[in-house]
C-alpha cells in the first residue's frame, strides 16, 4: 500500500502557523487541504452585467443616474427655449446664402424658424455632453441585454428615441454648421418616464416590497399624463415659431384648455403642422389615457376588495386590534364594534379586520358610515400568510381576536381552522395577546397558550343546566357581560370621563310599564374591579371579614361585593366566606351600575336634606336609603339557629316561635370577624344533613346509594374536575337506554321508573362532549340528594362509547334515541311530567341559504311543544338572537305587539340589548350563544370576566370559591320585608351573598287588551263556529288552513259521513247534528289535549300526569340585578345567591374520606380521552 503521507505535500507555512495559533498540536500529521469556493473567473461582460443589471443596489443607482440625465436634458431644452428669439435667423447664412427673409403669409410657411434655433455655445456643450453619456449608457445596456437577436434591441422604442435625441448632437461635433439645428430633445421626457418605471421596480425589488401594483399604476398614469402635456407644450411652441410665436406659458395654457375640453379659443394654432400635432396628441391621449385609467380602476377595485394595508407609521403611532374571522356577518361585526367601543378608553383604538372572504354589501354599507369608516379597516387576507399578517401589522397590535364560524356544518373543521390561525398568529407575533373563541371543548387544549379562551359548548351547556336549577341564569349572565348604555353613544361615553355633563338613559326608562323600568334600570349593572386600598367603597373594611364588607358596602353604597383576589394569587375567589379577612392589597370584584372611578359621592347630611319630603314609603324603590338603614337595626335580639342544614335549602328559616318574652323576629348582625361557633361546619361528605340522614325505603329496595367524589372519566382534555354525586359502580350501558328494557330492568318509558322528582329533558342532535358540562352542574356535590332531577337525553343520533363511559357514573342519567318532531318519542321520554325541556340548536340546521332561517325548524318545534304542553318550562337555544321574537308567538296578542314596538324604539336609541324586553328572554326561556361573544370582547378591558363567568357557571372549581345557587321567597320569609334585610340575614346566618332577584308577576292589562290577548283563541273559535254554520259546505282550502289538523280531519270525517248517507231518519240526523256542534264548540286547547291523551293511550302510558289546562302564559318574569336595598320582597321571588364553598369549612380529618371514593374508582382504570 502506498504511504499517503509521502504522496500529500505539507501545507504552506502560513496555514501551519495559523493551526498552531488555533491550538492544533497535531499539525505535523494534518492532511487537510483548504478549498476556496467561488473562484471561477467571470468574463468582462458578465461582470458588467452583474454591476449594471443583476445587482439590485448598483442597478438602482444606474437607473437613478439615467433618470437624472433625462430630466437634465429636458431642463436644458426649456432653458434654450427661454433664451431663444424666434425673429432672428440662425444658421441660415452658412447653409444657404440666398435665403430670403420674407414674412409669414397664410399661403406659404417659413420653415427656417422651425428648422433652426438659437443655441449658445455653453448650452450646446452641455447638451452634447449629456447626449454622449446617454448614448454610451444606452449602447452599453443594449450590449449587456443582447441575447442573440440584435433587431430586438435596435427596434425598441426607447433605443430609437435615444438615437433621435443623441446622434444629431454628436454629428454637430464634426459639422459645426449644424450646431443650431433643431433637435426634439423634449422627447427625452418619455425616456425619463421609462427610466422612472425601471427605477421604481428596482427599488421595490431591493426593499422587498410586494404590495406596489397600485402605486406603480398611479405613477405610470401620472407620468404618462405629464409626458403628453409636456410633449404637446414643447411641440406647439416650436411649430408656432413660424406662426403666432407662442411662449411656453401660452402653449401650457392652450394645452390645459384643450385637454380639459373647455376650449376658450383665445389661443389657437395658425399653421397646419401645429394643428396636425394637436390632432395627433389628442388621438394619442384618447387611446393611452383610457387604458391607463382602466388598469387603475381595476387595481383600485381589487384593492378595495382586499382592503389595502395598515401602514407601519400608523401602527407605531396609533393603537389597534386585529379581528380574524372566517366569514364576516353584519351581526357579528356590529356586536363586536358596539361592545368594543362601549368602553371610554377604547375610543382611540382602531379595528383591523382580517378576513379571507370578500366584503359583502351589508358590511360595506356599514363601514361607509362615518362613525365606523374612520376607525375600522377591512383587509382581505388569511391569517396563515405572513404577508397578510404584516399588512395588518400584527406584531404591533394590542390584541388579536380569533373568532370561529359557528354557522359551519362541520364545527370540528371550523375549530381546526381557528387552531391554525391561533398558531400562525402566535408564530408571527409571540407577544401579541390572543383572544380565541373555540366551538368544541375537545379542541381547547390545542390553544392553551392563548391569553383568553371561550369554549362555546362549555358555556352553552353549563348555562342551560343552571337554567334548570336557577331560573333565567342565561339572562343573568348575558346582562352581566353586556355593556348597557341606552342612548349614550361611544363618543358621549368618552365625554363623560372628560367632565362633560350628560344624561344617561337606560333601556326601558320611558316605558309606561313599571316592570320594564325596574328591569331596564338594573340591567345596567356590570362587574368591575378595584384595589381595596384605593377604593372608597371598601377601604374601611380592611381587616374585616368578607361578608361584613359585602353587606356594609351594599348597605352604604348599594354595591355588591362578590369576590376578591389576593395580590400573590391569580385565582379569583367568589364569596370566600366569613372567615376570609380583607387585606389592603386585595383586588375587589363588585357589581354596580358604574365603576367607582366614575361615581360621585355625596355626604349623608345633604342626602338626608334632599329626602326630607320623602320620608314615607310610596313604592318598591322610593323608600329613602337612610330610612331603611335606620330602621334595619344592627343589634341582635334573637340569634338564629346556626345548626347544620341543607347546603342549598330553598327557603330561609324563621326564628323560633317560642323565643323569650315573645319578641318579634329580628336578624343577627354581620360580625366584623367570623366567630367559629356561629359558622356552619356541616360535613357534606358524611351525608349527615337532615334530608340525607336516613335513606328511604325505595332507595334501600333499589340499592341506589350515592357517594361524593370526582368523576373518574372525562370525555375531553381540559375539563375542570368537579366534586359530584356519583354511583359506587358504573351503570351498564344497556341500563342507560330509557326506552328499551334489558336483563337488568324491564322499563321502557320514563313513567315506569317512578321518579320522585320531575325530569329534565335535553333534546340535542348528537351527544357531543360539551353535553358532559350539562350533567356535571346538575350532579354537583352541593345539590341535596332529594333534589336531584333525573336527566333524560333525547338524541337524534346514538351516543358513542366515550360519552357513555363518562356519564355512566352519574345517578339517574339516561338517554333515548328520538326527536322532538315525533310526539311518541316525547311521550316515552316523560315530557308530561318534566320540569324543564331544554332544546339545543341542531348543528345540521345552523347553516341555511338565508342566515336567519337557520332557526326555523327549532322555532316551529318549540312552538308545537308550547301548544301541546303549555305547563312545560321550555328553554331553547337559538342561533340568531333576533329570532327570539318568534318564541311562543301569538299573532294577535296586543301585549307582544307593544313589546315589539318597544324593541324597535330601543334599537333606534342605540341599545345593545334591544331584545331584552322580549318576554321569553326576560324570563330566561330562550338563549343564543352569540350573546356570549361579548364575553370575549369584554375580556380585553376586564381580563377577569371569563374567570368569573366560569366560576358562576361551575365550569371551574377553585378551592375556597363559592358557587351560584338560588332560594325562593315563601310566605314564611316575607317577614324580612326588604332586600337589605335579606342581605343581612344571609350574611349573618349562612354567609351567602345575594346578587339579584328573579321576579314573576301577572300581566296587568286593560280589559280590552285582556279580552283580545288572553281570550283570543276562544274568540277565534266562536268566529269559526259562526262561519262554519253558514258556509261549511263552501269552505275553501285557505279557510281550512286556519283550523288545526285535528279539527280539519274531524270536519272532513263529518262531511264524508253526510255524503255517504244522504237520507236518514230524524233521530240519526239529530245525532249527527249534535256531534257536529260538539266538534265546533271544542276549543283548540281541548283538541290538542285530546290528541296527546289518545297518543298516550295508544302507547300504553297513563294520562294521569298530563295537565292540559295549566298555563303560565299570563305572567311576566324578569331579573333585577343588584337591586337597591329598599326593594320590597314579594312572594315567589327567586333570589340568586353566591354560596361559600362548603368544603372550605370541612375539617382536615375528612380529606382522606373525600378522596377515598376517587381512589377506589380509579384504581384499575385509565381515563379515556377523545382527541
Amino acid at each position: 500500500m502506498v504511504d499517503l503521507e509521502s504522496e500529500v505535500p505539507p501545507l504552506p507555512p502560513r496555514y501551519r502557523f495559523r493551526d498552531l495559533l488555533l491550538g492544533d498540536q497535531g499539525w505535523q500529521n494534518d492532511d487537510r487541504v483548504q478549498v476556496e469556493f467561488y473562484m471561477n473567473e467571470n468574463t468582462f461582460k458578465e461582470r458588467l452585467k452583474l454591476f449594471f443589471i443583476k445587482n439590485q443596489r448598483s442597478s438602482l443607482r444606474i437607473r437613478l443616474f439615467n433618470f437624472s440625465l433625462k430630466l437634465l436634458s429636458c431642463l436644458l431644452y426649456i432653458i434654450r427655449v427661454l433664451l431663444d428669439d424666434p425673429t432672428q435667423k440662425h444658421g441660415c447664412k452658412e447653409l444657404n446664402r440666398g435665403c430670403s427673409s420674407q414674412n409669414y403669409t397664410p399661403a406659404k410657411i417659413d420653415w427656417s424658424p422651425i428648422i433652426w434655433v438659437n443655441r449658445s455655445l455653453p448650452l450646446w456643450g452641455l447638451q452634447v455632453s449629456v447626449a454622449l453619456i446617454s448614448l454610451f449608457e444606452t449602447m452599453l445596456l443594449g450590449y449587456l441585454s443582447y441575447k442573440g437577436n440584435i433587431w430586438e434591441q435596435v427596434l425598441r422604442i426607447p433605443f430609437l428615441l435615444e438615437i433621435i435625441n443623441a446622434v444629431p448632437f454628436i454629428i454637430t461635433i464634426f459639422w459645426p454648421a449644424l450646431r443650431n439645428i433643431f433637435i426634439p430633445v423634449f422627447l427625452n421626457c418619455w425616456l425619463a418616464k421609462h427610466a422612472l418605471e425601471n427605477m421604481i421596480n428596482d427599488l421595490h425589488r431591493a426593499i422587498q416590497r410586494t404590495q406596489s401594483a397600485m402605486f406603480n399604476q398611479v405613477l405610470i398614469l401620472i407620468s404618462t399624463l405629464l409626458c403628453l402635456i409636456f410633449t404637446c407644450i414643447c411641440g406647439i411652441q416650436h411649430l408656432e415659431r413660424a406662426g403666432n410665436k407662442l411662449t411656453l406659458f401660452d402653449s401650457l395654457y392652450f394645452c390645459i384648455v384643450t385637454f380639459s375640453t373647455v376650449g376658450f379659443g383665445d389661443v389657437t394654432p395658425k399653421i397646419w403642422p401645429s394643428k396636425l400635432l394637436v390632432v395627433i396628441m389628442i388621438c394619442v391621449a384618447l387611446v393611452v389615457l383610457p387604458i391607463q385609467f382602466e388598469q387603475l380602476a381595476y387595481l383600485w377595485m381589487e384593492r378595495q376588495k382586499s382592503g389595502g394595508n395598515y401602514s407601519r407609521h400608523r401602527a407605531q403611532t396609533e393603537k389597534h386590534v386585529v379581528l380574524c374571522v372566517s366569514s364576516l356577518k353584519i351581526d357579528l361585526l356590529m356586536d363586536f364594534l358596539n361592545e368594543f367601543y362601549a368602553h371610554p378608553r377604547l375610543q382611540d383604538y382602531y379595528v383591523v379586520i382580517l378576513c379571507p372572504t370578500e366584503m359583502d354589501a351589508q358590511v360595506r354599507r356599514v363601514l361607509q358610515i362615518p362613525m365606523w369608516s374612520q376607525r375600522v379597516i377591512y383587509l382581505q387576507g388569511s391569517a396563515l400568510k405572513d404577508q397578510d399578517l404584516l399588512r395588518a401589522k400584527m406584531d404591533d397590535a394590542e390584541a388579536c381576536f380569533i373568532l370561529s364560524s359557528r354557522c359551519e356544518v362541520d364545527r370540528t373543521a371550523a375549530d381546526h381552522q381557528t387552531i391554525l390561525r391561533a398558531w400562525a398568529v402566535k408564530d408571527f407575533a409571540p407577544k401579541c395577546p390572543l383572544y380565541v373563541q373555540i366551538l368544541k371543548p375537545e379542541n381547547k387544549f390545542h390553544i392553551k397558550f392563548a391569553d383568553h379562551v371561550v369554549c362555546e359548548e362549555e358555556f352553552k351547556y353549563a348555562m342551560l343546566a343552571l337554567n334548570c336549577i336557577c331560573p333565567a341564569t342565561s339572562t343573568l349572565i348575558t346582562l352581566l357581560v353586556h355593556t348597557s348604555r341606552g342612548q349614550t353613544a361611544p363618543w358621549e361615553a368618552f365625554r363623560h370621563l372628560t367632565g362633560t355633563k350628560q344624561t344617561l338613559t337606560r333601556e326601558g326608562q320611558q316605558s309606561p310599564e313599571q316592570w320594564q323600568k325596574m328591569y331596564g334600570r338594573y340591567s345596567g349593572n356590570e362587574v368591575y374591579h378595584i384595589n381595596l386600598e384605593d377604593s372608597t367603597f371598601f377601604a374601611e373594611y380592611e381587616g374585616k371579614s368578607f361578608t361584613y364588607a359585602s353587606f356594609h358596602a351594599h348597605k352604604k353604597f348599594g354595591v355588591c361585593l362578590i369576590g376578591v383576589r389576593r395580590e400573590d394569587n391569580k385565582n379569583i375567589l367568589l364569596n370566600p366566606g366569613p372567615r376570609y379577612i380583607m387585606s389592603s392589597t386585595d383586588i375587589c370584584f363588585y357589581i354596580n351600575i358604574t365603576k367607582e372611578e366614575n361615581s360621585a359621592f355625596k355626604k349623608q347630611e345633604q342626602h338626608r336634606k334632599n329626602n326630607e319630603s320623602k320620608s314615607y314609603y310610596h313604592g318598591p324603590s322610593r323608600l329613602p336609603l337612610h330610612s331603611v338603614i335606620a330602621s334595619m337595626g344592627t343589634v341582635a335580639i334573637d340569634l338564629q339557629d346556626t345548626g347544620c342544614r341543607s347546603s342549598s335549602g330553598p327557603t330561609l328559616t324563621l326564628p323560633s316561635e317560642g323565643s323569650k318574652d315573645g319578641r318579634r323576629s329580628s336578624i343577627a348582625p354581620v360580625l366584623e370577624v367570623a366567630d367559629s361557633s356561629s359558622l356552619q361546619t356541616c360535613d357534606l361528605l358524611s351525608d349527615q344533613s337532615e334530608d340525607e340522614t336516613t335513606p328511604s325505603d325505595d332507595d334501600i329496595s333499589t340499592g341506589l346509594e350515592y357517594a361524593k367524589g370526582y368523576p373518574p372519566y372525562s370525555p375531553y382534555i381540559g375539563s375542570s374536575p368537579t366534586f359530584c354525586h356519583l354511583l359506587h359502580e358504573k351503570v351498564p350501558f344497556c341500563c342507560l337506554r330509557l326506552d328499551k328494557g334489558c336483563q337488568h330492568n324491564y322499563y321502557e318509558d320514563a313513567k315506569a321508573y317512578g321518579f320522585k322528582n320531575k325530569l329534565i329533558i335535553v333534546a340535542a342532535e348528537t351527544a357531543g362532549n360539551g353535553l358532559y358540562n350539562f350533567i356535571v352542574p346538575l350532579r354537583a356535590y352541593y345539590r341535596p340528594k332529594k333534589e336531584l332531577n333525573p336527566i333524560v337525553l333525547l338524541l337524534d343520533n346514538p351516543p358513542d362509547m366515550h360519552f357513555l363511559d363518562a356519564i355512566c357514573w352519574f345517578p339517574m342519567v339516561y338517554y333515548m334515541v328520538g326527536s322532538i318532531d315525533n310526539l311518541d318519542d316525547l311521550l316515552r321520554c316523560g315530557v308530561t311530567f318534566a320540569a324543564n325541556m331544554v332544546v339545543v340548536d341542531k348543528e345540521s340546521t345552523m347553516s341555511a341559504e338565508e342566515d336567519y332561517m337557520a332557526d326555523a325548524k327549532t322555532i316551529v318545534n318549540v312552538q308545537t311543544l308550547f301548544r301541546l304542553f303549555s305547563s312545560l318550562s321550555i328553554i331553547t337555544e337559538l342561533t340568531h338572537p333576533a329570532n327570539m321574537r318568534f318564541m311562543q308567538f301569538r299573532a294577535k296578542d296586543c301585549y307582544s305587539l307593544a313589546l315589539s314596538k318597544l324593541e324597535k324604539k330601543e334599537r333606534e336609541k342605540g341599545s345593545n340589548l334591544a331584545f331584552m324586553f322580549r318576554l321569553p328572554f326576560a324570563a330566561g326561556r330562550v338563549f343564543s350563544i352569540s350573546m356570549l361573544d361579548t364575553l370575549l370582547y369584554q375580556s380585553f378591558v376586564k381580563d377577569y370576566m371569563i374567570s368569573i363567568t366560569r366560576l358562576l357557571l361551575g365550569l371551574d372549581t377553585t378551592p375556597g370559591s363559592g358557587f351560584l345557587c338560588s332560594m325562593k321567597i315563601t310566605e314564611d320569609d316575607l317577614w324580612i320585608r326588604t332586600y337589605a334585610r335579606l342581605y343581612q340575614k344571609l350574611c349573618s346566618s349562612t354567609g351567602d351573598i345575594p346578587i339579584g332577584i328573579y321576579r314573576t308577576e301577572s300581566q296587568k292589562l286593560t280589559t280590552s287588551e285582556s279580552q283580545i290577548s288572553i281570550s283570543v283563541e276562544e274568540w277565534e273559535d266562536t268566529k269559526e263556529q259562526i262561519n262554519n254554520r253558514n258556509n261549511h259546505r263552501n269552505s275553501t282550502s285557505s279557510d281550512q288552513s286556519d283550523h288545526p289538523l285535528l279539527r280539519r280531519k274531524s270536519m272532513q270525517w263529518a262531511r264524508r259521513l253526510s255524503r255517504k248517507v244522504p237520507k236518514h231518519s230524524g233521530k240519526t240526523a239529530e245525532k249527527i247534528s249534535q256531534q257536529r256542534m260538539s266538534l265546533y264548540k271544542r276549543s283548540e286547547r281541548q283538541e290538542l289535549a285530546e290528541l296527546v291523551k289518545n297518543r298516550m293511550k295508544h302507547l300504553g302510558l297513563s294520562t294521569a300526569g298530563y295537565d292540559e289546562m295549566n298555563d303560565h302564559q299570563n305572567t311576566v318574569s324578569y331579573i333585577l340585578i343588584n337591586p337597591s336595598p329598599d326593594t320590597r320582597l314579594e312572594l315567589n321571588d327567586v333570589v340568586y345567591l353566591i354560596r361559600p364553598d362548603p368544603l372550605a369549612y370541612v375539617p382536615n380529618t375528612t380529606t382522606s374520606r373525600k378522596n377515598s371514593f376517587c381512589n377506589t374508582v380509579g384504581q384499575d382504570t385509565r381515563e379515556e380521552t377523545q382527541l
